[in-house]
């Protein structure tokens, strides 16, 4: 599904609103890396697809930027593994 996922930089998170459900992808700023903390979908609104285009959008704004990016999050790690290399070059050391 394509989202048109907010970038809300004034709180370090990305979200959307489902069914009037707030999702969150949070993170905080380091630098130029941009470290993914957590992932918040409520259960009511789960199974949708949303914490993907959540970790999508955070992803290619980071690529966008030129930060690179530590997963912190484990939804986000695993994302990043599942896409078979497409992430790996933004990956913090």
């Amino acid at each position: 599904m394509n989202r048109s996922i907010e970038h809300n930089s004034d709180q370090s998170r990305f979200q959307w609103v489902e069914d009037g459900q707030l999702c969150v992808l949070d993170y905080h700023l380091q630098g130029d890396v941009m470290a993914i903390t957590h992932t918040g979908v409520p259960a009511a609104v789960g199974g949708r697809g949303i914490a993907a285009d959540l970790a999508r959008s955070a992803l290619e704004t980071a690529r966008a930027r030129g930060w690179k990016v530590r997963p912190l999050c484990s939804y986000v790690d695993a994302y990043m593994r599942r896409q078979k290399g497409a992430y790996d070059d933004l990956r913090a050391d």
